[in-house]
């Protein structure tokens, strides 16, 4: 007997249905926050996604095996590597760039059709910006409050190798054994 992947209620026989795009096994109730996903036959053993136990011929497993490995120690790029990030100082940005443009924070809010609220939440690195008042932002005071997100140096801080680790959390913890 299954159990619904949503509220834990035994099920003999599990929808699968589509919520916020994910496939998940749901009972009856529970079928109704999502959109019922027709089904394949049963004697389709088959996946969305291959395995190593899937059936391929022997010859082609040596062309497919290069693909997962790393590649000379680079890592495989993807669609996060050409996006950009907020900076880390947007909040200093933006109150240099509205001093100089001899803006209070009100005046420039009024201009962007913000509440001031909202720029001194900035300002003070209280809050993110939404895409849209980032933009704004940005087209009225002349700036830039992203960096891009294909920083090399910044994936070498993430990468997990090398003797050149430095210390761990253990090198710094002190027991209360050693205290004593």
């Amino acid at each position: 007997m299954a159990q619904c992947e949503m509220c834990g209620k035994e099920v003999s026989n599990p929808k699968t249905v589509k919520v916020e795009g994910a496939e998940i096994d749901v009972c009856d109730d529970c079928a109704d926050f999502g959109t019922e996903v027709e089904t394949q036959s049963s004697s389709s053993t088959s996946t969305k996604y291959s395995t190593s136990s899937s059936s391929q011929s022997s010859g082609s497993s040596g062309s497919t095996s290069s693909s997962g490995g790393s590649s000379g120690g680079r890592r495989r790029r993807d669609m996060f590597d050409e996006m950009e990030e907020l900076a880390s100082d947007y909040d200093e940005r933006l109150r240099k760039a509205r001093e100089q443009e001899g803006l209070s924070q009100e005046e420039l809010a009024d201009q962007l059709n913000e509440k001031a609220s909202v720029i001194r939440k900035l300002e003070r690195g209280d809050s993110l910006p939404s895409d849209d008042v980032r933009e704004k932002l940005e087209k009225h005071l002349g700036i830039s409050l992203t960096e891009s997100g294909d920083d090399a140096d910044a994936d070498e801080d993430w990468s997990s190798g090398g003797d050149s680790a430095g210390l761990t959390l253990g090198d710094k913890v002190r027991r209360k054994s050693d205290d004593s």
